[in-house]
């Protein structure tokens, strides 16, 4: 008996101590990434009322602030522009040295397995890249795939740097994004954060209550719950692998996730309430580009995997800070992971060097729909990014027009001032067009950058 007493005192002596420390994150670790010219919030835990006080070697600075009385402390700095190492040390009555530290730019990327899929899982001329993967400049920090009921403070995992060995496992895409940045921000570091899990729907990666005070959500979220592959329910996902990173500094969010929404017809509100949810938990309106998802056949119904595509499309003019890259020109119809990761990474990649850091001048966007004008049996289509328009069979069968009963007939489509000019033999009074609309159909229209346009339909644009 009175060795167990023993034992309990030494324990909660233990534990005293070990409260009693200074202690963070594991997301600030060493070999991390810190976004360049911000302010940075950074946060742990100590004893309550211990006085914390933090130096950043960059300006030699001194940051202080004391540990509230549930035994959190939280203090923002200044970061300078890119370069490195550093050390960040932060002292109570222990003292922890962050070493190793690179201040540059970091994004966050997220979704299902198309973004999580790695070399290892075979993706084009991976083995080849990852030789040449070794890179101290980017640095990666892997989210594991747990969930939970409510919002975790922490999760495991550490920051690294870009060698083949650890560039085998993380986001291909991630990857090849970073790398493409590099090319165009020179010296810059950059910092990924991969948090991903395949098979996965949007409502899990979102605060629950955001889908269980929306019923259009909550409707559609219901039946997510009918499917056995993975978790389903809103929010598991963000409680553990999204909130213990939420306030970490970010210069912006790489999305590529979908196909687990197929057969939603309200994609786009379900994407534009995630993307909204987080720019709220970070206090920061920062830019997020997607990707959509690739033509797949799925199951019976021919229009469930276009009608995504579709709605991805129409969230660009629904949410502001958005960008989108269509890659039905290198998808695998017949595999729902295609393996030309390194295209969409780096098509990804010019859309923030154009629209996030103002470097590329170059036409980073496909065609995308933009107005129709009727005249008489004649529909004229026209684009945005629409420069150098052309058919990639040098005519087109994938436009199809319908008159006021909503049935849609092919149409013949000719290309002039770089619009479209649609007739229909079937059709006399032309009211409504749709283009490539089918699970898996791939655009033939393109533009002189040779990106291909996205579906569309113009029935509620």
């Amino acid at each position: 008996m009175k060795n167990n007493i023993y034992k309990f005192v030494f324990f909660l002596l233990i534990s005293s101590t070990m409260m009693a420390n200074v202690s963070l994150p594991n997301i600030f670790s060493d070999n991390m990434v810190l976004q360049r010219n911000s302010e940075v919030k950074i946060w742990g835990w100590a004893n309550p009322k211990e006085e914390i006080k933090l130096v950043s070697s960059w300006n030699n600075q001194e940051y202080k602030t004391v540990a509230t009385n549930q035994a959190k402390w939280e203090l923002t700095i200044k970061t300078s522009e890119a370069g490195g190492p550093f050390t960040i040390s932060i002292k109570g009555y222990n003292e922890v040295i962050l070493k190793n530290i690179l201040i540059g730019e970091v994004w966050l990327c997220s979704g299902q397995s198309n973004m999580e899929m790695s070399v290892s899982w075979g993706i084009d001329d991976g083995e080849e890249e990852m030789k040449n993967a070794t890179n101290p400049n980017i640095r990666f920090f892997t989210v594991p795939k747990l969930t939970a009921t409510s919002p975790q403070n922490n999760l495991l995992g550490n920051w690294t740097e870009s060698t083949p060995e650890t560039m085998k496992y993380f986001s291909a895409i991630g990857y090849f994004f970073a790398k493409r940045l590099r090319e165009d921000l020179k010296n810059v570091p950059i910092g990924l954060i991969s948090s991903n899990w395949g098979g996965t729907p949007a409502e899990i990666w979102m605060p629950e209550d955001v889908v269980n005070n929306d019923p259009l959500l909550l409707e559609n979220a219901k039946k997510l719950n009918e499917q056995e592959y993975g978790p389903r329910q809103p929010g598991r996902a963000y409680n553990a692998m999204i909130y213990p990173i939420v306030g970490f500094k970010i210069a912006g969010t790489l999305w590529y996730q979908g196909e687990s929404n197929v057969g939603s017809l309200v994609y786009d509100k379900t994407l534009g309430a995630l993307i909204t949810s987080w720019r709220k938990e970070w206090n920061d309106n920062f830019p997020f580009y997607y990707v959509q998802i690739a033509p797949f056949k799925t199951g019976s119904n021919n229009f469930s995997n276009v009608t995504v595509r579709n709605s991805q499309r129409k969230l660009l003019k629904e949410v502001s800070k958005t960008g989108m890259v269509v890659i039905s020109d290198i998808s695998d119809t017949i595999d729902i992971h295609p393996k030309n990761k390194k295209s969409v990474g780096i098509r990804l990649a010019n859309l923030a060097l154009a629209e996030t850091y103002k470097t590329n001048s170059n036409l980073v966007n496909g065609p995308l729909f933009k107005d129709i004008k009727i005249e008489k049996n004649k529909v004229i289509v026209s684009f945005d990014y629409a420069d150098g328009l052309y058919f990639k069979d040098k005519k087109s069968n994938q436009f199809e027009v319908a008159g006021s009963d909503g049935i849609f007939y092919p149409a013949e489509a000719s290309i002039k001032n770089n619009e479209v000019i649609l007739t229909s033999k079937k059709v006399v009074n032309p009211a409504k067009v749709r283009f490539a609309w089918g699970n898996t159909t791939q655009s033939d229209l393109f533009n002189k950058a040779n990106l291909p346009a996205s579906c569309f339909t113009t029935e509620g644009f």
